[in-house]
């Protein structure tokens, strides 16, 4: 039988890993130890012989945090890990007023855990909810779910609800917008879900007009509650520029149909820039401050986002995460 201990600081550690963005193999490493030594019958007899190393996919490190979990004692590795842990130096009061994320994935699409595994990080972390909004099916590299598997997605959700309440999973998509300014899933199904954000996958270097007219448009779509990521753009190593829209135009649209324009959170995006977060801000717009993880260290990434919203003058009042998932779905 596995020893909690053991399996819970290997999660750990995995999560501080994903949430340094460290190397994929690096947090795989860590998970797949925790699958191992959650099938042993013998763990007691291995640890005290010094043979985890002979199990395939346990080596040196994750033997030797096995062995210090299971004795009692906090890992070294793992006390190394929340020591490294950054301290955000602003958005304290934000994140504090938090109550889940609209925007999260998991391994139905392009991220890398189960709906369960994430669901229980965002537990941990203290989220009372978490919107579970996958890829559409045109986004065919990040295996987006056709209507047939969002509807399957769905009864798990319904499963998993009924086991982790009081926490909740709200039903979600992360719907592309089409070049035309459609949305890419059944409306019916976009009716029935809790969270919808809608994003720009393709032909981000659109000009200006037609890309106005297409955010602008599916802003307007009544089953959309939050514009994701609205320029495209990324930051840090692999960088590319923001598409070009008139940002007045979409935001007020934004405004006058009730629709929340991201903060993504993710450290590569940082989405959008401070000078259309202030002008947003400016309109009247409301917020959602997301993750958009692909993985569950990566759900706290809204520090980053938090700590973008309070220097740019947007507080809790104007986020819509800081609500209930009650209120979220109604």
């Amino acid at each position: 039988m596995a020893d909690d201990a053991a399996v819970s600081a290997l999660r750990e550690i995995a999560f501080w890993l994903e949430k340094q963005n460290a190397p994929t193999y690096r947090v795989r490493a860590f998970r797949r130890a925790v699958a191992v030594i959650s099938e042993l019958s013998d763990l007691d007899r291995r640890v005290e012989s010094g043979r985890l190393t002979d199990l395939d996919g346990i080596g040196r490190t994750t033997a030797a945090v096995i062995t210090e979990a299971h004795a009692g004692d906090t890992p070294g590795y793992l006390q190394k890990l929340r020591d490294e842990a950054e301290t955000p130096e602003h958005g304290e009061a934000v994140r504090a007023a938090l109550r889940g994320d609209c925007h999260a994935h998991s391994d139905w699409s392009d991220g890398g855990s189960p709906i369960a595994e994430m669901a229980a990080a965002a537990r941990w972390l203290g989220h009372e909810w978490m919107a579970l909004t996958d890829h559409s099916p045109r986004l065919t590299i990040a295996r987006g779910l056709s209507a047939e598997r969002l509807r399957e997605q769905l009864e798990v959700v319904a499963a998993l609800n009924r086991h982790m309440a009081p926490f909740r999973i709200l039903t979600g998509i992360e719907v592309d917008i089409l070049s035309d300014g459609g949305l890419d899933q059944d409306e019916d199904l976009l009716a029935s879900l809790d969270v919808v954000v809608a994003s720009v996958h393709s032909e981000l270097r659109m000009e200006a007009a037609p890309m106005t007219r297409r955010m602008v448009a599916a802003v307007r779509n009544p089953h959309v509650d939050v514009l994701g990521h609205c320029t495209g753009r990324l930051v840090g190593g692999r960088r590319r520029p923001q598409s070009t829209f008139d940002a007045r135009e979409v935001f007020t649209a934004c405004r006058d149909h009730d629709v929340a324009v991201e903060i993504n959170s993710r450290p590569d995006r940082l989405d959008p820039p401070r000078e259309l977060l202030g002008l947003a801000r400016d309109l009247g717009c409301v917020f959602s401050i997301d993750s958009d993880a692909h993985a569950p260290g990566q759900l706290d990434w809204l520090d980053h986002g938090c700590s973008r919203a309070e220097e740019c003058g947007i507080g809790p009042d104007r986020i819509i995460n800081t609500r209930s998932a009650e209120e979220m779905s109604a």
